[in-house]
């Protein structure tokens, strides 16, 4: 029997700090008119929802629109000396707040690029950032061979900072293997690693066990697949919810939580009641033939990731 903890679990910003993602299930939990302030005032809501119920880590992105912003003076007006921030740099948002455009965010990984946005990042955030990461590292990154952006990374590590990285893609888990190869003066350039795990898509997880082994902090993001495992469930996720009396999303996020090496699953609610929903997997416990069945709602890397691909942003 294996047992959870809501105390493992943390808010990601991507769907509450831009008008417009992907995820699924996100439209009508939203503020009618998504207006910035309207969002601002939104966000604010599920925080305090979040910190009422234990959440102590938040994670933002300089691409979420304006995440850090909304995180930044919420921390100022609550003053909340407890939560821990992490915040990702690569990226820049350029929907200008616009839902309907062809192009949300560019990525970018440079020595420009990370001067640019750690000094946004702490404009707002100050010292309060804890960790920050690396946006969606891939093996092809010009990260791994640019020494120039190895060495401005392993300043600011020097200089207190925990440094991590998000992966995203079939090849997740050669990512996480060669940024674990990575040394600065001796010392690991990365101390966290923040991937996509799900009940679809598992494949990363044996390099996330052996580097959470070695000491990294391990977070999860898309653990509900954006959404697609609580609006339009596989059947057999369903048939193991119904036998629990749970709904399809906490059973997913349960078996995220069933998993050891995961310190930190990432929840990215649109509201309040979604943001319930998802921490009700506190009180799921699964056993073997729980994990047995879900094991088999595995896909193929390469197809998740290309439906995942295909998602519009809306």
């Amino acid at each position: 029997m294996i047992s959870t903890s809501a105390d493992r679990f943390g808010l990601g910003l991507a769907a509450l700090g831009r008008p417009a993602y992907i995820n699924v299930g996100r439209s009508d939990a939203l503020p009618a008119h998504r207006t910035a302030e309207a969002m601002r005032e939104h966000t604010a809501q599920v925080l305090d929802a979040a910190f009422a119920r234990g959440i102590r880590w938040v994670d933002a992105a300089r691409s979420y629109g304006s995440a850090e912003e909304f995180l930044a003076g919420w921390l100022a007006e609550r003053g909340h000396g407890d939560v821990t921030v992490s915040s990702k740099w690569g990226y820049a948002y350029v929907a200008e707040w616009r839902i309907e455009t062809e192009v949300h965010e560019v990525k970018e990984h440079s020595v420009e690029r990370l001067r640019e946005q750690w000094a946004q990042t702490r404009e707002l955030l100050g010292d309060r950032v804890d960790l920050y990461q690396v946006h969606s590292l891939t093996p092809e990154s010009p990260l791994f061979d640019d020494l120039a952006l190895q060495h401005e990374l392993a300043r600011l590590r020097d200089s207190g900072v925990r440094l991590g990285f998000s992966t995203s893609g079939a090849a997740q888990a050669d990512a996480v293997e060669r940024a674990w190869e990575l040394e600065i003066g001796g010392t690991q350039l990365f101390s966290a690693v923040q991937s996509t795990w799900n009940s679809l898509e598992p494949s990363v997880g044996r390099a996330l066990a052996e580097v959470h082994h070695g000491g990294w902090r391990v977070l999860v993001k898309e653990s509900l697949a954006n959404g697609r495992l609580a609006v339009n469930p596989p059947e057999l996720l369903a048939r193991v919810a119904r036998r629990h009396g749970a709904t399809p999303d906490a059973v997913a996020l349960a078996h995220v939580l069933a998993q050891p090496w995961a310190d930190v699953v990432l929840v990215g609610p649109a509201d309040v009641a979604q943001l319930d929903s998802n921490l009700a997997a506190a009180e799921v416990r699964l056993d073997g033939t729980d994990l047995g069945e879900l094991a088999a709602l595995t896909r193929d890397p390469a197809t998740y990731w290309g439906e995942r691909a295909s998602m519009p942003w809306h």
